[in-house]
């Protein structure tokens, strides 16, 4: 019986990489870890239980090669873990063209180093998914951190904001946006709760402008766009409009597009076009992002229809940010 799903599909593009670190399988990646006293397969479970057996080689694998690499930090270990799941990518696939496990590696990366101040979930507001995904990452990355990661959920509307933060207990930040000034103000915050939960900010705009204003005030470093109610009105606006203003200060904003990746997102001609899948969403995407995720936030069965890993990418961040952590607590002891 095969080792994990597509076996007989990724299994010499697997090989090959290994063989660049001087491995000679899989199982020996099984064995790496276990020697350094990790369990990557157990923490992509404890993550998300219905992942398949195809991520939780892809994290066993990217940890031996960080292991193997010799890294000493949590961020080192992130890019190599990305170099393990990009092994994985099917050829020729949506997650192949896209180089999503790289992706992935580099995101985990950049919530680890301590020049990443604040990370932002745009259009947070239409996902619990997104929601509880936020407090967990903060959680496992700060592990690793000296001064905390900030995190904000920026998207529409000023009453879904203050629903979404009494929903979850965080804390609503209700803003003005002066459109002649360009000037943005805090009217009020109501904290729903004590502790973690209330150090997630929920911010809500009327507009594009608004949100740019926001990603500015809360100086966001790195972000995720949504893909699903209102992606060409607000987060993909967003996310470019801030990125072109970024460049032209000076300041590095990693953004990370998030999307179907099948193609029928706002364009049903090009559905199931592989890699040439270019729905509106996917374009919007590919303009500003550093990253493009593909396939859905939360169904593991969705993310392995694009040819990547059967996990959700939300709950793959968590499981990025948590092998890493681990990884360099064990080559550090």
């Amino acid at each position: 019986m095969a080792l994990f799903e597509s076996y007989e599909r990724r299994i010499d593009k697997i090989n090959g990489v290994l063989a660049e670190y001087g491995i000679s399988s899989v199982e020996e990646c099984a064995e790496i870890c276990k020697e350094k006293g990790i369990d990557p397969a157990a923490t992509v479970r404890s993550v998300q239980p219905i992942a398949f057996e195809n991520a939780c080689w892809a994290y066993t694998v990217g940890a031996a090669i960080a292991i193997k690499k010799g890294v000493k930090t949590a961020a080192e270990a992130a890019e190599a873990l990305g170099i393990g799941l990009q092994a994985f990518c099917i050829p020729g696939s949506v997650a192949d063209d896209r180089k999503v496990g790289l992706g992935h590696g580099n995101l985990a990366a950049m919530l680890l180093r301590e020049e990443t101040k604040c990370f932002a979930f745009l259009a947070g507001h239409e996902s619990f998914a997104a929601a509880e995904g936020a407090i967990g990452l903060a959680r496992s990355a700060n592990k690793a951190r000296k001064e905390p990661l900030r995190v904000i959920l920026n998207g529409l509307g000023k009453d879904a904001a203050q629903i979404i933060s009494r929903i979850n207990g965080f804390t609503y930040v209700q803003t003005k946006f002066d459109y002649y000034t360009g000037e943005l103000a805090i009217v009020r915050e109501i904290a729903y709760s004590d502790g973690e939960r209330s150090k997630v900010r929920c911010f809500g705009a009327d507009d594009v402008r608004e949100g740019v204003a926001i990603m500015h005030h809360e100086g966001v470093d790195v972000s995720i766009t949504g893909n699903s109610t209102n992606p060409t009105r607000f987060q993909h606006p967003v996310a470019g409009t801030y990125k072109k203003e970024c460049i032209e200060q000076g300041k590095k904003y990693f953004s990370v597009a998030s999307g179907g990746g099948t193609g029928r997102t706002l364009h049903p001609d090009n559905m199931a076009a592989g890699p040439a899948s270019y729905g509106m969403t996917d374009t919007m995407g590919r303009m500003h992002s550093d990253a493009q995720f593909a396939g859905s936030s939360s169904v593991p069965a969705h993310v392995e229809m694009m040819g990547f890993l059967g996990m959700g990418n939300n709950p793959m961040v968590g499981a990025s940010v948590a092998v890493a952590v681990d990884v360099a607590a064990a080559m550090n002891k």
